[in-house]
């Protein structure tokens, strides 16, 4: 049974759990960190989550006429191996016959590959917009000089009073939030777990989510010209996932009006969250192209659809782009302009990257601007691929998936935690 109605999917993740990091509060320069094997399991099972629903013909959701045995790069640009029971799992179909009638099935059952790329601040800004930014600077400095953050961090001093004995020796200020490395110890120190006294990581996550109020523009424009490929015919992409870190759920939340109609929204989502943005052709007699936003936070909840700009059931595709195409910086050279940067590297445009049908300049041209990542396992190695300053470096495949480091934000302004 085929259920037409999804024509492409974009989807927004979160990474995993990860090891604790420091981030600079004033220019989030950032420590290194890597993806645990709690994080790879949580992508792992969004990944095999995201197949049942996007993938499985017989899901009321399932993407018209997408491939689901065999990943087709032009209509998955996903940059992410995909193995174990992930988004494409083994299969003997991943098998070639030599010119001597030899077959051969790729190892581990038939593993397939999909190619995954990493976005360079010195090409693209749309995942790192704080790098090197003197604005964004300038901002986080006249967001700690302001009454608001000053009423606050006096409000917050009995709490760092109080986790004195459980930070050991990290600044106590609200410039410097601690939740991460509460966090971070609570999952996995067993002697932190057991001393932890009861609220105190709820009110470390308050005041981490004080932080993240001022929404920015960067990841917009991949998303829109996306969406854009998938509603025109003559191209056949149909999936893409932008793995990213907590600032772009709370900045597209902000911005698209999300949090506003659903206060539970704001605030940091956890590990393996995603929001799915579905591309749907409408009924008669209106046939147009609608979207659907459906948000998941974190492992243990289910997707649950979420409206924007106080819309109550799917928004109009050419509205949604009429709303926020403004706000969204798509070049580095608009980046500059914004930041108040002295020079860029790249100047060109941060849109997906189009088909050689439909660019003109082959696939070199296509795709020669990105890193291309060695392969990982696919959405079981999103929590990997959100690490992607970490990864083994490649040119190999055609991608789409936009990924950055944890410690990166899509987001042109708004302080601080990692």
């Amino acid at each position: 049974m085929s259920h037409p109605t999804v024509r492409g999917v974009v989807v927004v993740t979160r990474n995993g759990d990860r090891d604790d990091y420091n981030q600079d509060p004033y220019t989030y320069k950032s420590s290194h960190t890597d993806s645990t094997p709690l994080g790879e399991v949580q992508a792992h099972e969004l990944g095999s989550l995201l197949r049942k629903e996007y993938f499985d013909q017989s899901s009321a959701n399932y993407i018209h006429n997408v491939r689901t045995d065999l990943v087709d790069l032009d209509q998955v640009h996903a940059r992410i191996k995909s193995g174990g029971e992930g988004l494409f799992p083994p299969t003997p179909a991943n098998t070639i016959e030599l010119a001597n009638e030899t077959k051969v099935t790729a190892p581990l059952g038939g593993y397939q590959y999909v190619p995954a790329e990493t976005v360079e601040p010195s090409n693209d800004r749309s995942l790192e917009s704080w790098t090197d930014c003197p604005a964004f600077e300038t901002h986080v400095k006249e967001f700690y000089d302001s009454a608001q953050f000053k009423d606050a961090a006096k409000t917050a001093e009995p709490f760092f009073k109080f986790a004195n004995d459980f930070v050991f020796g990290r600044p106590l200020t609200l410039e410097n939030v601690i939740y991460d490395f509460m966090n971070h110890q609570l999952t996995h120190n067993k002697t932190y777990a057991h001393r932890l006294p009861p609220t105190l990581i709820e009110q470390a996550r308050h005041w981490a989510n004080f932080h993240e109020q001022v929404p920015g523009r960067t990841l917009l424009q991949s998303i829109i010209s996306s969406l854009e490929r998938i509603t025109y015919d003559g191209d056949p992409l149909q999936f893409l996932v932008e793995s990213t870190t907590y600032q772009p759920f709370i900045s597209l939340f902000a911005q698209t009006e999300m949090a506003k109609s659903d206060p539970t929204l704001q605030g940091i989502p956890n590990y393996a969250s995603a929001l799915a943005i579905e591309l749907r052709r409408g009924s008669l007699p209106d046939n147009r192209d609608f979207l659907r936003f459906k948000f998941k936070n974190g492992t243990n909840d289910e997707f649950r659809t979420v409206h924007v700009f106080g819309h109550k059931a799917d928004i109009p595709l050419t509205e949604f782009i009429y709303r926020v195409e403004n706000a969204a910086i798509g070049s580095n050279s608009e980046w500059m302009k914004v930041c108040g940067a002295s020079s860029v590297s790249n100047p060109q445009p941060w849109s997906m990257p189009a088909l050689p049908l439909l660019q003109g300049g082959g696939a070199k041209n296509s795709f020669a601007t990105g890193m291309y990542g060695a392969l990982f396992a696919a959405l079981f190695m999103l929590a990997v691929l959100a690490v992607s300053k970490f990864f083994k470096r490649s040119r190999r495949g055609r991608i789409v998936l936009r990924t950055n480091g944890v410690s990166t934000s899509s987001r042109l302004y708004g302080p601080i935690v990692g």
